[in-house]
């Protein structure tokens, strides 16, 4: 028994360590692209801060959503984060699977290229796109009375460019269209319906975008015109990016 797990775990090794030389190959090729990527979400995030600046908090919009979902109440906002941050964990260690396991469909550096693509897309949409209209936002810290509605006028370009982090992101106003948090978890229930290779999974995955979608919602996070503009917004931005980018991860 010991003379086969020795055998196993030296297999595994040699795995492990063939498939980092290979993507250690892929990322001195890429590493612009994954290097962009990672910058772009500072920008997003540093976006997201300056538009907070011009937020003017006021009555709730009418809201489909809101009358049709029941109200969740601040207290339990965190479940939706919960959600989020489970989505994205998993998706990321789920990118890393081809040093461990035999069967792959991609190397991990090309698709996090991908990813960062598919990202960056949305997200110069949405910057765009919550930069034309300012709408009063809908969650708690955002309404009228509350003293994370408005920022005050930075002392300095400092205060700006720091964003804040990470209280600047989670206490965010103004960034409303289309929604962040769908943004990523679309994009990686997208990337996983294509290099994924369970089934159940996939499937799993889709229940989960829905609910976090109806979770967003009930937390009064963003009104109902956020969640539905990014699922048709993100999932034609992967269609024709993906079309765009060589080759397959």
């Amino acid at each position: 028994m010991s003379i086969y797990i020795g055998r196993e775990v030296s297999k595994l090794w040699r795995r492990i360590c063939a498939e980092t030389t290979t993507e250690i190959n892929l990322l001195a090729e890429n590493w612009k692209y994954i290097l962009s990527g990672l910058i772009f979400q500072y920008l997003h995030g540093l976006a997201a801060r300056g538009v907070h600046y011009l937020h003017r908090p006021g009555p709730v919009l009418q809201d489909v959503g809101f009358y049709l979902l029941p109200e969740l109440g601040q207290e339990k906002g965190y479940i939706s984060e919960s959600v989020f941050t489970f989505v994205f964990i998993s998706f990321f260690l789920w990118t890393f699977h081809p040093f461990i396991f035999k069967a792959k469909k991609f190397y991990t550096v090309l698709l996090w290229c991908r990813v960062l693509a598919f990202l960056v897309a949305s997200q110069i949409l949405r910057i765009i796109t919550f930069y034309s209209t300012h709408l009063p936002g809908p969650n708690y810290h955002c309404r009228e009375g509350s003293k994370l509605a408005q920022l005050p006028h930075p002392d300095s370009v400092f205060e700006v460019l720091l964003i804040n982090f990470p209280r600047g992101v989670v206490y965010g106003c103004g960034d409303l269209i289309f929604s962040s948090h769908m943004i990523f978890t679309l994009v990686f229930v997208l990337t996983y319906q294509k290099y994924g290779s369970r089934r159940f999974i996939k499937q799993v995955a889709w229940l989960i975008a829905v609910t976090q979608s109806l979770l967003i919602i009930t937390c009064r996070k963003h009104y109902t015109v956020d969640v539905v503009v990014a699922w048709y917004t993100v999932n034609l931005v992967v269609f024709f990016v993906d079309k765009k980018l060589p080759g397959s991860a």
